[in-house]
Order: C-alpha cells, then sequence, then structure tokens
C-alpha cells in the first residue's frame, strides 16, 4: 500500500517550510507522474466496484480523473450492500441518477485529509454535496485505533492514507449519509430531547426553524472583484448562496430531570420564571407572563427557549471556537468567541479551554458556554457534548444541535459577572451569514502559508469575498466594497482573517449587544498601513471624535512617538501601566498581547507591533435593550475612489474594565 506520492509529499514539505507572505510554491518544484487516478483506484479495486458504478453513474468518473487534491472516503461493496438493504433495494440499478449524484459528492471532499488531520468535531471543509462530515476516533474490532465518520462508519484502519496522484482514499466500512430535513425534524427523532423539542413546538420558537435559503440570491449578476490591499494583489466574489442556519444547544430529559426535578413543559415554565422573572422584573406581573401565553416572546419559557439558539449554523463542535486556534496565543489566554442569540440583545461566550492555570479541574481542550475562570470569580459555566448517541442524526439541512451539560441561561450571574468583561469579537463572527455560508476562516491545501498568485482567480488556497448591500442582516452599504479576506496566519489579523472597505466607503451596521445599561467603550482592532486611509466613526448617527487615520501607527509622533518601547515584557508593572495610561489618554491601547501573526516560525505578539494596534471609537452609554449601531465614512482624498480601511476585531468594553485608574493598576493586556 503506497501511503503517499512523491509528489504529494513534495507539498507536503513545501507546507512545512514556506513561511513568507510572498513564498508561492514553484511549479518547477512539483515533480509530474504519471501514476494512477482515483479513477483508476476504483476501478482496479474489486472492493469498491459498487462504489465505481454509483461514481460512473454520477457522471464523476472523468473528475477523478484528472488533477486535483481531493480525499476520497469510498465505501467497499459490503457497505453499499448493507446500504441498499435498508432502502429495501436489491441492486444498485434500483437507485435513481439523483441518488447516485448523492452519493457520490457526500464521499468527495476537495481537500486534502490524512486521518492525522482529523480532529474531533468536522472536517473542515465540506463534502462535495455541501455537507460536513462528523469526525471522531474509536478502535475496531481489532482494537486499532480508527477515525469514526458520522459516527457508525470508520476508516479501513490497513488501508487508511492510501495516495494516488490527485488526493487521498480513505476507504471506509458505511455509506455515508446525511438529514435531508430541517433542524427541528431531526431534532424529533431523538427521544432523549423530548422535553425540550416539546418546548420548541409549544412556544412556537419551532416554526422560525424552517428557514433554509433565500430563493431570490442570484450570483451571477455580481462580477469578479480585483483590488489591492496593501501590497497583495487578489480578487473576491460575491457568496454562491444566501443560506440560513440554526445551531441549537439541548439538555436530555435526563439531565432536566436529573439536576431540576423537570418532567413537564410546566415544570420548565416554573424554571424559566426564577431565571427570567429576575433578569426582567419589569414583565413579571404582565398578562404575557402566565402558563397559557408561552409564545409570547416575553414570556418567560419562551426567553428560557430562545436563549438556547443561534441564528447561525456552527459547523461543527471544532467551530465553536476557531478550529484551528489561528491567531490566537493559546498558552496565555483561552480562545473565546461571542454569538448573539434568538433572546433579542443576548449573547453567548463560547470558549475552548486552553491555558492550564485557568482549567480549574476541567479538561483542556473542551469547550463551554459562559464561563468565567480567573483571579476574581469562578463561573464553571456549561460544557458543550462534541457529538449525540450514535443511532442519532446531529446534523440537517439547516443546522445542527448540541447536548448541554445543563440549562443554558441569560441570568444574572451571566449577565453581571460571566459576561461583565471585554468583549471582543473577530469582524467574522459578528455577522452570522458568514458561518452559515461557509466563509469564515475558509483556507484549503495549506492556504494560511500561502500568498495567492496575484490576482488569483483559482480559490487554490481559499476563497475572498465581498457582499453587496443586503446579503448581510444589520448592515447598510453605499456603492463600495466590504470584503472578507480569507485567512493568512503571517497576516497582522486576529483570527487570521480581516474585513476591508475599498472605494469611497460608507458603511453602517448594527452592533453586538451589551449585557447590561452602562458606560462602554467601543474599540477597533486593525493594522495601520501606509496604504490604508481615513474615516469618520459615528455612534448611533453622532460623530466620535476625530477621523482615524489608518496609516499611523503606535510610534507615529501623534501617539507615543519616540517613547515606544516594543518589548514591554521587560517593563515593570508600574511602568507598565503608565504606559497604558499615555497611550490611553491618546484614544489609543496596544495591539491584543493575545493575539498573533507568524514570522518564519516565530509567533510574534500584537502588542509588541506599533503597527496592531486598537482605537477607542467612543465612551458612550449603551442600553441593553436597545439596536446601537456603527457607522464609518470614508474622508480620505489622496487616494480618490481607491481607499482602503481594514476592520479585524471589534470590543466592546465596561466602566468596570477600562475605568481603571488608581495608581500602578491597569487593564490586562491580553
Amino acid at each position: 500500500m503506497k501511503k503517499y506520492s512523491l509528489m504529494l509529499l513534495v507539498v507536503v514539505v513545501m507546507l512545512g517550510f514556506v513561511s513568507s507572505c510572498s513564498d508561492e510554491p514553484d511549479s518547477s518544484n512539483f515533480y509530474t507522474f504519471k501514476g494512477e487516478m482515483m479513477s483508476e483506484y476504483l476501478k482496479g479495486h474489486d472492493e469498491f466496484s459498487d462504489f465505481a458504478a454509483i461514481v460512473e453513474r454520477a457522471g464523476m468518473m472523468d473528475l477523478l480523473a484528472t488533477y486535483g487534491a481531493y480525499t476520497c472516503f469510498p465505501p467497499t461493496n459490503d457497505a453499499v450492500q448493507a446500504y441498499l438493504a435498508k432502502r429495501g433495494l436489491r441492486s444498485i440499478d434500483e437507485l435513481s441518477d439523483a441518488d447516485c449524484d448523492t452519493i457520490t459528492r457526500t464521499h468527495l471532499v476537495d481537500n486534502l485529509y490524512t486521518t492525522s488531520d482529523m480532529e474531533d468535531g468536522v472536517l473542515s471543509t465540506a463534502n462535495m454535496n455541501r455537507r460536513y462530515i462528523e469526525v471522531s476516533h474509536g478502535v475496531d474490532d481489532n482494537e486499532n485505533a480508527v477515525v469514526y465518520l458520522n459516527s457508525t462508519s470508520h476508516i479501513i484502519f490497513t488501508m487508511q492514507d492510501d495516495s494516488v496522484e490527485n488526493g487521498i482514499m480513505q476507504p471506509i466500512t458505511e455509506v455515508l449519509e446525511s438529514s435531508n430535513r430541517m433542524i427541528v425534524d431531526v431534532m424529533k427523532t431523538n427521544p432523549n430531547i423530548t422535553l425540550f423539542v416539546t418546548a420548541l413546538e409549544k412556544t412556537g420558537l419551532a416554526d422560525s426553524l424552517y428557514e433554509y435559503k433565500d430563493a431570490t440570491w442570484d450570483p451571477t449578476i455580481w462580477p469578479r472583484y480585483r483590488y489591492t490591499s496593501h501590497v497583495n494583489k487578489e480578487t473576491a466574489t460575491v457568496p454562491d448562496e444566501k443560506r440560513y442556519g440554526f445551531t441549537l444547544f439541548a439538555p436530555t430529559d435526563s439531565t432536566l430531570r436529573a439536576k431540576y426535578n423537570i418532567t413537564n413543559i410546566e415544570d420548565l415554565y416554573k424554571k424559566a420564571c426564577e431565571i427570567y422573572d429576575e433578569v426582567y422584573p419589569e414583565d413579571a406581573n404582565a398578562e404575557y407572563h402566565d402558563f397559557a401565553h408561552i409564545t409570547h416572546p416575553k414570556n418567560p419559557l419562551y426567553r428560557f427557549m430562545a436563549y438556547h439558539i443561534l441564528n447561525r449554523d456552527v459547523k461543527g463542535w471544532n467551530y465553536l471556537t476557531p478550529y484551528t486556534d489561528i491567531g490566537i496565543l493559546t498558552t496565555l489566554m483561552n480562545p473565546i468567541d461571542w454569538y448573539e442569540t434568538m433572546l433579542p440583545h443576548t449573547m453567548m461566550k463560547f470558549e475552548r479551554l486552553t491555558v492550564r492555570k485557568w482549567a480549574g479541574g476541567s479538561t483542556v481542550g473542551q469547550r463551554y458556554i459562559n464561563r468565567r475562570y480567573d483571579d476574581e470569580f469562578t463561573i464553571p459555566g456549561v460544557r458543550v457534548i462534541p457529538k449525540v448517541e450514535d443511532e442519532y442524526k446531529q446534523d440537517a439541512l439547516n443546522g445542527r444541535y448540541f447536548y448541554v451539560e445543563d440549562i443554558v441561561a441569560f441570568d444574572v450571574t451571566t449577565r453581571d459577572i460571566a459576561h461583565n468583561m471585554r468583549i471582543r469579537m473577530d469582524f467574522s463572527t459578528i455577522f452570522p451569514e458568514l458561518m452559515t455560508n461557509d466563509i469564515r476562516l475558509n483556507e484549503r491545501n495549506g492556504g494560511r502559508k500561502y500568498q495567492d498568485p496575484d490576482f488569483d482567480e483559482t480559490a487554490k488556497y481559499g476563497r475572498n469575498y465581498y457582499f453587496p448591500n443586503g446579503y448581510l442582516k444589520g448592515v447598510t452599504l453605499n456603492d463600495s466594497y466590504f470584503l472578507y479576506r480569507r485567512p493568512h496566519d503571517y497576516y497582522d489579523c486576529y483570527e487570521g482573517d480581516e474585513f476591508n472597505l475599498q472605494g469611497d466607503f460608507d458603511i453602517t451596521f448594527k452592533l453586538p449587544p451589551v449585557p447590561y445599561e452602562g458606560e462602554w467603550q467601543v474599540r477597533l482592532g486593525y493594522a495601520a498601513e501606509p496604504t490604508r486611509g481615513i474615516a469618520q466613526f459615528y455612534f448611533d448617527d453622532k460623530p466620535m471624535g476625530i477621523p482615524l487615520d489608518m496609516t499611523r501607527q503606535l510610534d507615529h509622533a501623534s501617539i507615543i512617538g519616540s517613547d515606544w518601547k516594543s518589548d514591554y515584557t521587560t517593563m515593570s508593572t508600574a511602568d507598565l501601566a503608565t504606559d497604558q495610561k499615555i497611550i490611553k489618554n491618546k484614544g489609543f491601547y496596544r495591539g491584543a498581547a493575545g493575539g498573533y501573526h507568524y514570522s518564519g516560525t516565530s509567533q510574534i505578539a500584537f502588542a509588541t507591533q506599533p503597527q496592531t494596534l486598537r482605537m477607542v471609537i467612543c465612551t458612550a452609554h449603551m442600553d441593553p435593550n436597545k439596536d446601537h449601531y456603527l457607522r464609518i465614512r470614508c474622508v480620505s482624498v489622496k487616494k480618490g475612489n481607491d481607499n482602503e480601511f481594514m476592520l479585524d476585531y471589534l470590543e466592546l468594553v465596561p466602566k468596570s474594565v477600562y475605568g481603571v485608574t488608581d495608581e500602578g493598576l491597569m487593564e490586562d493586556m491580553l
């Protein structure tokens, strides 16, 4: 059995050593062999003859005979026959052409995956049927450690990682299937969450979870956009689709019974009253508060259920925070992301445990909701369980669900303690459409390490996108470009990716909600570059301060000038507090100390660089029950209609954090 062809080994070696942003693999380094293609592999192995016939029926054998970088999961003949028997069919001849197309595309991924690349959660690239393959690990009948796909099928140990000229073959023991049902219908098939699903239906929330796709979206009317960002010549396209999705976090019936003695909807309503009467006391005596009005959006049970739902399709457990931890120094801080829920003006905080100091006895690597564990507070949060029982589907056409070890609530503790902190959000997490439509953190073939060729249109390493006015909910854009640039681990970008505004831009978008009323700072994290422009910010239609000149670094004379010191780690606590105060008085902060980019093999923390910084857009009184908006308007004139402005990450910071003024005290650098 071949493990890797020489051509693929050359690619792997190149991926391991290329780091410069200008290092594009030289085609002269590739050996061209006339070796076995996937098509020949399938035709030459009798144990896959049934799958080969299905591929032929689908008209996709020619694709597998051409050069590319695919992973194929061919089921054995025994697996195909078991699948047919389950459907009551006698042979593959009784499959329709549409069946063959679906089966073929379900078992093909347009990216290279060895078994060592497959971590728990889902593969980072969807299959050709645009569904994500779930990954877990276990042992086979011979006690070999194997990779399981969609819970019940596993890669055959003696045949795994077999390379061909255009990819990798990963033979499997069962035909992979994906549900074509909507998320509520998938959840109905699981008897372990009957109470949760019943509450979804009784409150009427289930009816809002059947959206899937905007059939009016037509990407063909939007041309490819060619642009230069700093010195990088790139292209971007609009998204192929405009899909809607949902992610739900469901406590099982046994969890509700064991923790709270909840066995019916009335019990669940009473528990909801305990939580939300304290959070929303003004509604406790309203007519819509009682059990007869649980379909009202302000009813406690409705609020309880709505907070368990995100209006985005998080593709897998490993996507709850960045699946690669790109751009985050995980030895210093746990990766954290924030997502809005279907309870208006609330968010969930998702945290992956990586820093052992803050694990508190919990398992490193696990993901938690609304956790806070630091020198001041110990809020355990709720653990998200990666997978449900093997016999039940977890994903649907428009979303997926996860078990959680407890109820998830926007209670007083969550509001006042767990969320009473600096809320940092990568811009790609603010807009749900990016996750639902497979845009966020998309990269292929080691793309984080490589710069695309100038004005590349192949998307060999991943795609850049732009979003016309109306595609992103809550965003209003003039005749300019709002770009998402795919991840690069050597760019000055938190979580590796960034947004750019191009042209004579004027954009307004809804800010994420704050947990409680008070004074909040709104900050923008970005990288200053000489090619970037100047913009005026507005908070709720009111101009905020002077325009931001994005060409100026922290060592510019208008900010800290010659007093800039790169290696802040050699400064005393008192000197560092003074340094932060001086920069803060100018309306800026150093970049996040927990963010980094690669330079060669070194991780360069943002806080050590003058060009990666945070600007205070405004300090404003924010109402948690009101939508607040940020407007960014171009005021540059030096580049005419060819202006550039970077949006990397947003911070919402309460006064309890930014208001530290005592001598020698400071906000943490992370």
